[in-house]
């Protein structure tokens, strides 16, 4: 008998679908990523400080000798009150919470640019690079209160019950710091103007926050317009929550931390439409 005729079905489908983590868009790239998340951040911390003469101690110095000027600056000069704390203590931590939303949020915008040759070579989520300066900015943050806890105690200042609350300033200010980052980063891959804005803009933002000030120093027809700075009752309330100096108001609380949540949305957002783009244009 001669052999049955060939039947011409159709060819198979190869269906690309993206990888389940993929489809919770930036927490599930960060947690299928998280091994090459936690290695970039391992090499940042040992490329840091290397071939420096003081090494980690740059961790330490900075803070004190920051505080050291405001206090001689603001508080010896301008003669500006601390509600109720050594003016030391008062800016070493504000500088604390200061240096690690302004960390994170330099280190994550120039993130993608100074990794350009892993981007154009491999493929991986491109939010793992700005993510990655997360662990960094909270050691040296984590460093800065154990040593305002000594100075602390040598200054016989007690923090109170509103300490158990710094966890949550923290997650506020890298919230905000990773979600301008994330949008910064994404800029600055095709406007590299964004490099050279981005320090005077941080810079200008230093003395509109309370750092070496506080809400009790701004003139109260200022008030609403100083608190439209949503660092202001973070910082505030970091610091208040460590020294013990009075809280911000609550709706000030409030609007903090919503803009720091939504900062974060639109800045993951904003940089996982534009994440497609950066092999091509950088």
């Amino acid at each position: 008998m001669p052999p049955p005729p060939p039947t011409h079905a159709d060819p198979p489908v190869l269906v690309i679908r993206p990888d389940s983590a993929r489809t919770l868009g930036l927490a599930g790239d960060l947690w299928a990523f998280r091994d090459l998340l936690w290695s970039l951040a391992d090499r940042d911390l040992r490329l840091r400080y290397r071939q420096t003469a003081l090494g980690v101690a740059w961790v330490l110095l900075q803070p004190v000798l920051g505080a050291l000027i405001f206090t001689f600056v603001f508080g010896v000069v301008a003669g500006l009150p601390s509600d109720g704390v050594p003016y030391f203590l008062f800016t070493f931590a504000s500088l604390a919470g200061w240096a690690l939303f302004a960390g994170i949020l330099t280190r994550a915008s120039g993130s993608l640019v100074q990794n350009s040759p892993l981007i154009a070579k491999v493929w991986f989520p491109r939010a793992v690079l700005p993510a990655s300066t997360l662990p960094a900015a909270l050691i040296d943050f984590l460093i800065a209160l154990l040593l305002l806890g000594g100075m602390m105690a040598w200054a016989e200042v007690a923090p109170g019950i509103a300490i158990l609350t710094v966890p949550l300033w923290v997650l506020a200010l890298a919230m905000l710091a990773l979600g301008l980052g994330l949008i910064g980063s994404a800029l600055m891959v095709s406007y590299r103007d964004v490099q050279h804005i981005l320090p005077v803009g941080v810079q200008l933002l230093l003395y509109a926050s309370p750092v070496a000030y506080s809400a009790s120093n701004v003139p109260e027809r200022f008030l609403a317009l100083y608190y439209l700075n949503p660092l202001a009752p973070l910082l505030e309330g970091l610091r208040a929550s460590l020294l013990g100096t009075p809280m911000p108001p609550t709706n000030t609380i409030v609007w903090g931390a919503t803009v720091a949540l939504g900062t974060f949305v639109l800045g993951a957002a904003v940089f996982r439409r534009l994440e497609r783009r950066f092999a091509d244009v950088i």
